[in-house]
């Protein structure tokens, strides 16, 4: 295999390392002190105490004690707020982070209407299981401390019960050491596997209070160990053993994280198995795709994938987002022995059915694949079996697509981009692996979790932030229908310079419901030439590039034909790499090449 470009570029940066001209942005007057005196003051401790380096906010006034602790008494410094226009943003900006580093960035958002606003990003982050420290605010709950009318709409009982079904944990502290036990108790749940977001609502009269007295110092790293959930020796000699006996062993790759150590551990578990891996485009890349043993994604038409799962004998899973959905394939009962190793169930719970379907498992191992798979390598040793021949696969070429699609996005982006390091940070469902090559695990970060749409720009920006420097450029794909719900995310980068290039696959239509309405039509015998009314976005069409522009990001397009586009894809770059944030609005064709088309009419039928 050659070598990664990303893995040989060299670095300027590690991922979500400060960046200092961030730092220089936005910098307060010296207040004068810098003791804590009031409630919020113990909050922002809080916050530094966690290395927590940045809080994305849209602001309001439930949480202004906060707020004034964070610029004047922090000097807006670690954290330092980054201001967002919509809270669904903030928090898609703090997930894109983690999606990189897997660690919990803060966002805060305003009440019980902030955090409305915010609900929808907080979902994506759950079912991509991503660590976000998410603060909200209400009250004061002392109803005696209230301005009239305004205090009253924005307090609420319990509002952990809006997003108690898709967040870990939530708290409504009464005091300011509740406050601080609250925060770091909920980022080390946050960060601990399986990660998502978690929820902490400050009562505004406790953040502007002053303080009796001051609070006893704690460390907060003696209050949240890292946990490390690794299986017991037996269950990895058992699993190791089914591999080892394994005649065609198929490896299913599913959620992991960005580490380089543990992405060639599971090359070194393939290699010694002659396994064959399949992955997902609903997650970051876990697997080199043009490895002999990658037999891309599970679709119904994809036909290196299907077989390899049908006719297994021994499937390993590691983390498969829907398991039960991939073992469809090889009938109702599989005949093949099945090891599932995830910690996702500890999540599940009554309100979400991200669970998916329960799927048959033979050997389950609780525990962090990433912590298994290198005791795998191990147990297996070096396999004797004979080399299985590379099998052929029609990967990313030079060849021209036919027609102007979302294919010909991803080759012109092949043309001008070339062996750069660069890290796909969001791509339309119509993305087909065979696209892209994925070498490194930054090389693709994954879909926006659960469905959002609108979460591609915010998600891209934070992710963009915590690549800043590395040498990586962060290039986001994504849809119109996406890219018009959360454009506003690009301020944020513009503002305090996260270079991004922003390419908009603009088929003026929310096509992936025309072919729900297809469906029905054929379903129902009707005409299914109206597929089109209710999800065309035409007359007037709207200037995609202009809305870049809006944000004081450079715009470029429409682009209405091929032979325009690697040209300004190669000035959209250059603009990115002179530090700006780049959008790019390609007008392709409606529609999905055929293969994908027809999996999509199956998967709505």
């Amino acid at each position: 295999m050659p070598p990664s470009r990303s893995a040989t570029a060299r670095n300027k940066a590690k991922p979500g390392a400060a960046d200092p001209a961030i730092a220089a942005l936005e910098r307060p007057a010296r207040s004068g002190g810098n003791a804590p005196a009031f409630g919020s003051d113990v909050v922002a401790d809080a916050l530094r105490a966690l290395d927590i380096p940045y809080i994305a906010v849209t602001p309001g006034a439930s949480y202004r004690g906060l707020h004034d602790s964070i610029v004047n008494y922090l000097g807006n410094f670690t954290p330092q707020m980054l201001l967002c226009v919509h809270e669904e943003s903030a928090v898609a900006i703090a997930h894109g982070y983690a999606k990189v580093t897997g660690k919990a960035m803060a966002a805060a958002v305003h009440a019980n209407v902030g955090l409305m606003h915010a609900i929808m990003a907080m979902f994506n982050a759950w079912c991509d299981r991503m660590p976000v420290l998410v603060l909200g605010a209400t009250g004061p709950v002392d109803a005696m401390k209230r301005r009239p009318w305004i205090d009253w709409i924005h307090t609420a009982r319990d509002q952990g019960a809006l997003i108690r079904g898709y967040t870990k944990w939530d708290d409504q502290p009464a005091s300011p050491g509740a406050a601080r036990e609250a925060l770091i108790r909920g980022a080390w749940i946050a960060n601990t596997a399986p990660m998502g977001p978690v929820y902490i609502n400050l009562d505004a009269g406790m953040q502007e209070a002053k303080l009796d007295a001051p609070l006893p110092p704690i460390d907060a790293a003696r209050h949240r160990s890292p946990i490390a959930t690794a299986a017991p020796a037996d269950a990895v000699q058992r699993a190791a053993a089914m591999l080892r006996s394994a005649k065609q062993a198929v490896i299913l790759a599913g959620r992991a994280s960005r580490s380089l150590e543990a992405w060639n551990a599971r090359i070194a578990l393939a290699e010694a198995l002659d396994a064959t891996v399949v992955t997902d485009l609903k997650i970051g890349a876990s697997f080199p795709t043009d490895h002999p043993l990658h037999a891309g994604a599970p679709r119904d038409v994809t036909p290196e994938s299907v077989p390899a799962v049908r006719d297994a004998d021994v499937i390993l899973s590691l983390d498969w987002v829907d398991l039960a959905g991939a073992l469809r394939f090889a009938g109702p009962s599989p005949a093949a022995k099945i090891i599932q190793i995830s910690l996702d169930h500890r999540l599940h719970n009554g309100w979400s059915m991200d669970y998916q379907a329960l799927p048959p498992v033979d050997l389950f191992l609780s525990a962090d694949p990433d912590l298994v798979v290198p005791e795998l390598v191990k147990a297996v040793g070096t396999s004797g079996k004979p080399r299985t021949a590379p099998r052929p696969r029609a990967l990313a070429s030079d060849r021209e697509p036919a027609g102007f699609t979302n294919e010909s996005i991803a080759s012109a982006l092949r043309k001008v981009l070339g062996e750069r390091p660069t890290t796909l940070t969001h791509l339309p469902i119509s993305w087909e692996d065979r696209w892209w090559i994925f070498r490194h695990p930054l090389d693709y970060l994954g879909s926006d979790g659960g469905g959002g749409v609108g979460g591609g720009p915010g998600i891209s920006v934070g992710a963009a932030l915590a690549l800043k420097n590395s040498g990586r450029l962060p290039v986001a794909v994504c849809g119109d229908g996406d890219y018009l719900m959360g454009v506003t995310a690009l301020w944020t980068a513009v503002h305090y310079k996260i270079p991004l290039l922003v390419v908009i696959a603009n088929n003026r239509s929310f096509y992936n419901d025309e072919l729900h309405q297809e469906r029905m039509a054929r379903t129902r015998a009707r005409p299914v030439e109206n597929k089109w009314i209710g999800q065309r976005l035409a007359d007037p069409e709207i200037d995609l590039a202009a809305m870049g522009r809006a944000q004081g990001a450079a715009g470029f397009g429409p682009i209405t034909t091929p032979a325009d586009l690697v040209a300004a894809l190669e000035k959209a770059v250059a603009a990115v790499d002179a530090g700006r944030v780049a959008v790019v609005d390609v007008r392709v064709e409606p529609g999905y090449t055929a293969g994908m088309t027809a999996a999509m009419t199956r998967a709505k039928s």
